[in-house]
């Protein structure tokens, strides 16, 4: 003989299960649109340059897969790998100086013994305001030798100074102007971490009878060590995707700046002046795991304790 459970029994063991299924939908509905759009402008496009490097454009047969061959082709490419070699000799001289520049001025910023700080602050941030394009184009007319201030200055003090759009100094002239960029942008990023420092800290670096340059270096410096890292970081893969300041200086230097002179300029050239975008895409696959791989090295080795 069977019994029948009662209905309000069975009512309630249900009740907390449809309760969880309306949380865990709900939950979905805040994160779904996120969702969505990280994968619509995020992972679509990876994964569509992923397929991409995979095939290749032949002349007979159209565009067939291809494998591995075309990550082949741009381990053993030279000018690529003359270009990576050119920014990473970039990064090594400029990223140091700039954020050298920038933590100094926000250690002057943050000492308070600045007067008219806020001008300042506002002066230095403001160059990051400027398009990168407009600041390039100022800069290249600065440089100009026969219609710029170099020239004017020669002109007018009778001497000969070094072009600095000529092959020798062109890199040097792109560091000077991404420099005059970023700098108050690396500087805002230092000024604020500085500023939620405890001034208990301070208090008793005083007491102890500790100078100005005993507090910078046993407090300041290691309580924004992850501002440090961080801007390191964007410096890394700014200076890896190094494109407008050369692209813009082509035509006023076409000696010195050439179509591959940047991975960036370069994956740009394959795609739309080659219509190479298969390998154009594995070019920036490959440039995208160079740059992956030294970035998250660069935060381990910032982020460990005692480093």
């Amino acid at each position: 003989m069977t019994t029948l459970q009662p209905r309000a029994a069975v009512d309630r063991t249900a009740r907390p299960s449809l309760k969880r299924d309306r949380r865990s939908w709900t939950g979905w509905g805040f994160v779904g649109p996120f969702v969505a759009v990280f994968a619509l402008v995020f992972l679509a496009p990876i994964g569509y340059s992923i397929y991409l490097s995979l095939f290749r454009d032949r002349l007979i047969g159209g565009n067939t897969f291809v494998g591995l061959d075309n990550y082949q082709q741009a381990l053993q490419d030279d000018q690529f790998w003359a270009g990576v070699t050119r920014v990473g000799l970039f990064l090594l001289i400029q990223v140091p100086i700039m954020l050298g520049i920038a933590l100094l001025v926000a250690l002057a910023l943050d000492s308070g013994r600045l007067y008219g700080k806020n001008f300042f602050r506002i002066s230095i941030f403001l160059p990051y305001a400027v398009p990168a394009v407009v600041a390039t184009l100022m800069w290249a007319f600065m440089y100009g030798t026969r219609f710029g201030l170099v020239g004017d200055i020669n002109d007018a003090f009778g001497v000969s100074l070094p072009d600095p759009l000529s092959p020798d100094l062109v890199l040097a002239s792109i560091g000077n102007i991404v420099t005059w960029e970023f700098v108050g942008y690396n500087m805002l990023i230092f000024y604020s971490a500085l500023r939620v420092i405890p001034h208990s800290l301070y208090e008793a670096a005083e007491i102890d009878g500790a100078g100005q340059l005993r507090v910078i270096t046993a407090i300041k410096l290691p309580a924004i060590r992850g501002a440090l890292v961080i801007a390191t970081i964007f410096s890394i893969i700014g200076s890896f995707q190094l494109f407008n300041e050369p692209s813009i200086l082509k035509p006023l230097a076409p000696n010195a700046v050439t179509t591959d002179y940047t991975p960036n300029y370069y994956t740009y050239t394959l795609s739309f002046n080659g219509q190479q975008h298969n390998y154009s895409a594995t070019v920036a696959i490959v440039m995208g795991l160079i740059t992956m791989v030294i970035a998250y090295v660069v935060q381990l080795r910032g982020m460990r304790k005692g480093a």
